[in-house]
């Protein structure tokens, strides 16, 4: 006789706001009886859990009471580079500011991979000491962001959702619009042979930045050369091989956009080396109109995206979706705009 073993699957949080028709951090806020959650709503889910068998964390919910008001703020994993990027420290920035206003207490998360990340999370959550997460990067795959949604937390993502679109909570810019309008600003100074210059491809803002500039050549009649568009995850040093071997062909680019000011501070540096002026011989515009950007030789044109601004209108979302459950997930779009230094000129007569 052969016996067949039933599997059952544990309920999760996800069933319970499905059966109750609330979201997942409404059902997350009703175990911690956060009093932004109504007493009608409060009865809904907890029949839910009833009629399912949902047994909430309330050790978590006890210390969530004593530890409310606290956002989560996660910064992308590095050993080193995220801490020395202005970006991030002018976001915080502005999610400070806001979180002042409103007497929210903010903290960082981080560590040196995803795993020191995740795992930094789960101990937060299970003990309720943050009431949602403030993401301040977006890749194609994370799973950082895979385990927030499936556990029904609450997060802001600063940056693109690259998947559960509808059900994120994201504030971006325009990346798409602003790769094309750097290109179409050095395509306007006469240049054509126009490189791209980025960080990790996966991160969704170096991907739209390139789609905006292949938009722009396209629009122009320019060819798109793949061989112009160069990654190098980490900041290079000024013996760089791909960027030696970028600058010294035949046909080398007359002007690079580059996603992000340190990256090219960093392209200025291997100019210097190889005796190439800037912009007599190189034009180059950049992201983020950060203090690099003022300080290098020569001041870098520079896109400003706004940074304190995404931390502000992040933090104004996050707090909101706090005290209002039952909003719907919104997405902002901040403006950017381009501050012209130095690093541009005149390439007159190019083919």
């Amino acid at each position: 006789m052969i016996l067949f073993k039933e599997i059952i699957m544990p309920v999760t949080i996800k069933d319970v706001a499905a059966l109750a028709g609330v979201s997942p951090s409404t059902v997350s806020r009703t175990c911690k009886d956060h009093p932004s959650i109504s007493k009608q709503t409060k009865d809904k889910v907890r029949s839910a859990m009833e009629k399912l068998g949902y047994e909430p964390n309330f050790q978590a919910s006890s210390l969530a009471t004593q530890n409310s008001r606290t956002i989560g703020i996660i910064l992308p994993p590095s050993e080193k580079e995220a801490y020395q990027n202005s970006f991030y420290l002018e976001v915080i920035r502005g999610i400070s500011q806001y979180c002042n206003q409103k007497q929210y207490i903010n903290t960082v998360i981080t560590g040196q991979n995803e795993a020191e990340i995740l795992q930094a999370i789960k101990t937060m959550s299970k003990t309720g000491l943050a009431e949602g997460y403030i993401v301040l990067y977006s890749r194609e795959q994370d799973p950082v962001l895979d385990y927030l949604y499936e556990e029904g937390l609450l997060y802001v993502l600063i940056g693109k959702a690259y998947r559960n679109i509808n059900q994120t909570i994201y504030v971006d810019n325009d990346n798409i619009l602003a790769g094309k309008e750097a290109a179409d600003y050095l395509i306007s100074l006469g240049h054509k042979r126009i490189a791209y210059l980025s960080g990790d491809h996966s991160l969704l803002f170096n991907s739209d930045r390139k789609t905006g500039y292949i938009l722009s050549l396209t629009e122009h009649q320019i060819p798109f050369l793949p061989d112009f568009c160069v990654e190098v995850p980490e900041v290079p040093e000024a013996q760089n091989q791909t960027l030696n071997e970028l600058l010294t062909r035949p046909d080398r680019p007359t002007a690079v956009l580059v996603s992000d000011d340190i990256l090219a501070m960093a392209l200025e540096k291997v100019c210097i080396r190889l005796g190439i002026s800037i912009p007599g011989g190189l034009s180059i515009i950049s992201f983020n109109n950060s203090l690099f950007a003022r300080l290098s030789s020569p001041p870098l044109t520079s896109m400003d995206i706004n940074s304190c601004q995404l931390g502000i209108e992040a933090a104004s979302q996050m707090i909101s979706h706090i005290e209002k459950p039952d909003l719907m997930a919104t997405k902002i779009i901040v403006p950017h705009h381009m501050v012209e230094r130095e690093s541009c000129g005149t390439q007159p007569g190019q083919s």
